[in-house]
């Protein structure tokens, strides 16, 4: 007990001490651990456990043509100036610029003070990071006058001293979004007004000229979004729906594993969301200043079918009615769609059947709290069913069951092979394959694909839409979505979630809208562009 244990490199230079001739091999090495004393019998089954976990591991992503990704390289920005638009600055609004690099100076005391109290900053020191993305704001409109006076002071950038980020002129306010278009001090727009204002302003930015970020849903009905996409395209500007999730590095390495038939013919995937707070539900503070006299309401209502008096409540919590959004479908569907959609190339399905109702939410909206469609894609054999609550946060990932193998997509990746899989069935019945335990897992902010050897492994998912990791880092996924339509703007070539990506969300999204309205199954026609 009371010799001390050599070094691992010690064990190894005693079978070659010139460091001359062969290369140590496993085998030398598990010998040579052998030999050590006292620990020796503990570090040579570790050692070996490890090893032998390591061959298997490569045995099975070398014949699955896998290889462990290296960090994935955020590309540099490069071009001159854009002048961004911002058109709408509600909670959303505020995200996407603050992701942007321009986070109001509230926020950012906010976050000085987190660290104050916990030591830790990591959401300002992640935004601290982010490389310029040489932008200014130089216009904003919003109907609510306090938030577009705090449009304004965000577009000055003069909340971080000491930070790579200049500060700017203020933007121009404008009270009317088409005299922002009309500015000739205006190259592009980000748009996070409510979704019934969407369709109208894209149309009129594409005829315009200028480029496009808008958030999602992209449109309220099938017929705007008709007319949006023909807009865009006539138009030929870059156009890009907000759904940062296409640059999610687990949605990635989930398309490389489905475009290599890793799961074998995939049957069904499962989309979930659960959420449980009355903020999750549309229930919106609020802001104690609004009243009549700061608050363009005529100009609110001027897309909306039904037009009603004053109100407060729908002017913040419009999402509760079909009127102004477009309930679970475009608000949370749309994003479960979206990230399935990037990662398979769905397109549009075949029919739509939608069930669900208000449970829950006995407060005057009329859009459902509890939401389930089935969306047929018989083409591609298989069925995508989609189900939410807002009165419950039970966490459920996104399933992709294919005949050989499953695959769990969230900010993390897991595949599980299947006990009946034809492909595995050789590996299954010689040991290689443990089907009680994950085949691989992939981790962005880890070291690539893991195989599992521990039954104690768990794995916590997340939807991944917030943040992802990159060149070893935590990076906003609005920025680099950001990022993504900017570099598409400057250099040429389509963003990932074009107006085509686009059309395929919104027709999914207003299927399963009508299916549950009608409450009856619909069905799309491709050819005259229309729900029958």
């Amino acid at each position: 007990m009371g010799q001390e244990k050599p070094e691992l490199g010690d064990a190894a230079k005693k079978q070659n001490p010139d460091g001359k001739g062969k290369n140590i091999t496993r085998r030398d090495l598990l010998k040579s651990l052998a030999t050590i004393p006292v620990f020796g019998a503990l570090y040579y089954n570790v050692i070996k456990k490890q090893m032998s976990d390591a061959l298997r591991k490569q045995q099975i992503l070398d014949e699955l043509g896998l290889k462990d990704s290296a960090p994935a390289v955020i590309p540099q920005t490069t071009g001159e100036l854009v002048r961004i638009g911002l058109i709408g600055y509600g909670f959303r609004g505020d995200q996407v610029v603050r992701a942007a690099g321009f986070p109001h100076p509230e926020w950012v005391e906010e976050q000085l003070e987190v660290a104050r109290k916990t030591g830790r900053d990591i959401r300002l020191k992640a935004l601290l990071e982010q490389e310029d993305l040489n932008i200014a704001i130089t216009g904003v409109c919003d109907l609510f006058d306090v938030r577009a006076e705090r449009a304004v002071t965000t577009s000055r950038r003069d909340s971080l001293p000491g930070s790579k980020f200049t500060p700017l002129p203020a933007a121009k306010r404008y009270r009317h979004y088409q005299e922002l278009l009309d500015s000739k001090e205006v190259d592009a727009v980000i748009i996070a007004t409510p979704d019934h204002w969407h369709s109208q302003i894209v149309i009129d930015a594409a005829n315009a000229g200028k480029h496009i970020y808008c958030e999602k849903c992209m449109t309220r009905t099938i017929e705007e979004t008709l007319k949006t996409v023909d807009a865009v395209k006539k138009s030929g500007v870059v156009f890009q729906l907000g759904h940062q999730s296409f640059q999610s590095q687990s949605h990635i390495k989930a398309r490389e594993i489905i475009k290599k038939n890793i799961l074998g013919g995939i049957s069904l995937i499962e989309s979930t969301t659960n959420r449980n707070s009355p903020f999750a539900a549309w229930v919106w503070d609020i802001h104690p200043e609004a009243s009549r006299k700061n608050i363009d309401w005529e100009q609110f209502q001027v897309p909306a079918p039904h037009k009603v008096p004053f109100s407060l409540e729908r002017f913040f919590r419009w999402r509760c009615w079909y009127d102004y959004g477009t309930g679970i479908s475009g608000d949370i569907l749309s994003h479960s769609f979206s990230a399935v959609n990037h990662i398979m190339g769905l397109g549009v399905p075949r029919s739509a059947v939608a069930s669900g109702g208000l449970y829950y939410y006995k407060d005057g909206r009329d859009v459902p709290d509890v939401f389930n469609v089935a969306l047929e894609f018989p083409d591609r054999n298989l069925t995508f069913l989609y189900s939410a609550t807002l009165a419950n946060g039970r966490n459920r990932g996104t399933v992709f069951m294919g005949h050989d193998a499953s695959m769990e997509v969230s900010r993390n990746l897991t595949v599980t092979v299947d006990d009946q899989s034809t492909r595995y069935k050789e590996k299954i019945e010689r040991g290689i394959i443990d089907t009680s335990l994950p085949l691989f897992s992939y981790r962005p902010d880890s070291q690539g694909i893991d195989a599992i050897t521990s039954a104690t492994e768990k794995y916590y998912f997340e939807k991944g839409f917030m943040y992802t990791f990159k060149a070893g880092r935590r990076v906003d996924s609005t920025y680099l979505h950001l990022k993504d339509w900017l570099n598409a703007i400057r250099n040429g070539g389509q963003p990932k979630c074009d107006i085509d990506r686009g059309f395929e969300e919104s027709i999914t999204c207003h299927m399963a809208t009508l299916s549950y309205l009608q409450n009856r199954k619909v069905e799309w026609d491709p050819v005259n562009r229309r729900v029958i």
